[in-house]
């Protein structure tokens, strides 16, 4: 169990950060990078639940858990034993909520804009922040860090989780789409 004391510790005055190994960082570091998209991707999904129905706000709550894990995952370079982990039965999960639902939405027809209900467009908000983490992990891997397949897996695996649940909140007055050189 995690306890904190004091929220300050001053050892980031430096432009440092620790990581789980008890190495540190540079809070520019490519690590450190996927580690706050990752963060910044959780905050936007906590913002999605003020307003999601009961259905998705359970499967955003579960998520966010995960993005914990996901988080002390990046967090800890190497192979650290008793280290938390993603692991591929947590992709799986995401992509069986994908799946259920897909099945009860209509087929798509066109591509769809990021808007509709508030719910919708947090959660669109969302996707594209977790589209920034995957981007960002993969930075960090080409970078030389050792980040697991499965958790890169898993990022991508949200943002197609973030979609269907954004069409999902807007499923009772439709997609909003993008029709292609309307405005010309």
């Amino acid at each position: 169990m995690v306890k904190l004391n004091r929220i300050y510790t001053r050892t980031g005055d430096d432009g440092s950060t620790g990581l789980v190994d008890g190495s540190r960082r540079s809070k520019a570091d490519p690590r450190m990078q996927v580690v706050g998209s990752v963060d910044e991707t959780n905050a936007a999904i906590g913002l999605a639940r003020i307003t999601a129905p009961e259905e998705i706000a359970e499967a955003l709550a579960r998520v966010q858990n995960d993005l914990f894990d996901l988080g002390a995952d990046l967090a800890t370079p190497g192979d650290v034993p008793g280290a938390l982990r993603i692991v591929a039965a947590q992709v799986a999960r995401l992509e069986a909520e994908i799946d259920a639902a897909t099945a009860v939405l209509p087929p798509l027809t066109s591509f769809i804009l990021p808007a509709g209900t508030p719910c919708a467009t947090a959660l669109h908000l969302a996707r594209t922040i977790c589209r920034r983490a995957e981007r960002d992990a993969v930075a960090a891997r080409a970078a030389g860090e050792d980040l697991s397949d499965v958790a890169l897996c898993y990022v991508n695996r949200l943002s197609d989780l973030l979609f269907v649940l954004a069409r999902l909140a807007n499923v009772a007055s439709g997609d909003i789409l993008w029709v292609p050189g309307a405005n010309r």
